[in-house]
């Protein structure tokens, strides 16, 4: 028999979210009382969308699938993406600066991040920001970019750290030079979202040092502060250093639909003066035969004016869960952030670890939560509350966690 892929063997321990969901099996086995309507358990973990997909933009799935049952309307292979759809997505989101080769329609961002990785290949270095969404390592580590664990964190990775005491921005001196960063703003897990001249200094700092930044945009859609940038590219100087990953994932529902696109623009280059975007093509036509067109017939009904929106109600519908959420954890004295323009809220419990916590929340009030120290070693006294759920479950979830402050 052929041995074991060592670089799966080289990973510390099983993905965040499965370990999650099997730790909640575990509880509830444990607990049958949990099957009652009052002790059920509530999810405020996993970064998953509950609302149904709004009118508008379901009648274009409909419509999409509807379509292919005609000899007129019926499709096939779209390696890159319906031209109609590159070319709305970059006259929506990136006010036309993009031309329609530049733009990949995807299956979503995270499978995108995971052919990047095979792009860039094992022998680059990596930097994220610490906390950071875990694909970036794990997928770094599969690729072979992540070395070996060390007990606080893969050898081959720069690990960023984002605090409060930073302001959740990196100290970019510590940057690799030609290096490869993931960066997410509006981050995952913190819900922190970089201001203007932060990514200004980002970008700065990556051409100075020849890095290339993989920016992650998925929560671009829940800012609400007109002064925050909603992507990389509204920084001079980025289609020169940064690509960018985006989805409809998390702002119109498509978590189960997978519709996402991937920016790369014509200025990348590598040292060698190679473009990027040549590679990423060849790549994306070898492994990959393209996104569903079904999903992309709702990617074109959600650009339009009555689809987009319908992206703000829904967005707008779990900002109020955030808004909730934190004001739980304020009447407990825990101190966040996040949920103002994301849908994450980040929540400190000093001197504790994240798993511990995670115990109480699930024993004391029957609610999942999700472990910081997952998300890298600054997350190890963090617990992420996602604000992803129906609002009513939401309220009870809140209201249990007023637990937390009695023995």
């Amino acid at each position: 028999m052929i041995p074991r892929n060592p670089r799966l063997a080289a990973l510390k321990a099983g993905y965040l979210f499965p370990e999650i969901a099997k730790r909640r099996r575990e509880y509830a086995a444990a607990h049958p009382e949990t099957a009652s309507p009052d002790k059920r358990i509530i999810s405020l973990g996993v970064g998953n969308t509950t609302e149904p997909i709004l009118p508008h933009i379901n009648r274009g799935l409909v419509e999409g699938a509807r379509r292919l049952g005609t000899v007129e309307g019926y499709s096939g292979y779209s390696d890159e993406g319906l031209l109609p759809l590159r070319e709305g997505i970059s006259r929506v989101f990136y006010r036309g600066e993009f031309a329609a080769d530049e733009v990949f329609i995807s299956d979503g961002a995270k499978c995108d991040i995971g052919r990047l990785q095979l792009l860039f290949g094992p022998e680059v270095t990596v930097a994220v920001q610490d906390p950071s969404y875990p694909v970036y390592v794990d997928g770094s580590v599969l690729s072979g970019a992540g070395g070996t664990w060390t007990g606080a964190g893969y050898g081959g990775i720069t690990y960023l750290p984002c605090t409060a005491e930073n302001d959740y921005f990196p100290d970019l001196s510590s940057l690799p030079e030609h290096s490869l960063c993931y960066f997410c703003s509006p981050n995952n897990p913190t819900g922190a979202a970089a201001k203007r001249e932060q990514l200004a200094a980002l970008v700065d700092a990556a051409l100075k040092k020849g890095v290339i930044i993989v920016f992650d945009g998925a929560y671009a859609e829940y800012i609400r502060d007109p002064r925050l940038p909603k992507t990389i590219f509204e920084i001079p100087g980025a289609k020169s250093c940064a690509i960018e990953v985006n989805s409809f994932s998390k702002p119109a529902g498509f978590t189960g639909v997978r519709l996402g696109w991937t920016v790369v623009p014509k200025e990348l280059k590598y040292a060698g003066g190679e473009a990027v975007k040549a590679d990423w093509e060849r790549i994306c036509g070898t492994i990959f035969n393209g996104a569903s067109n079904i999903a992309q017939a709702g990617g074109l009904a959600a650009l339009e004016p009555e689809g987009l929106g319908e992206i703000r109600q829904l967005c707008d519908f779990y900002l109020e869960n955030a808004r909730l959420i934190r004001a739980a954890l304020d009447s407990l004295g825990v101190s966040s952030v996040g949920g103002d323009n994301s849908p994450y809220i980040w929540a400190r419990f000093p001197g504790r670890d994240s798993w511990e916590v995670f115990a109480e929340i699930l024993e004391k009030c029957q609610v999942v939560t999700t472990p910081g120290s997952g998300f890298g070693p600054a997350g190890r006294s963090f617990i992420r509350f996602s604000a992803f759920g129906h609002r009513a479950d939401v309220e009870e979830a809140c209201a249990r966690l007023g637990r937390l402050g009695t023995s």
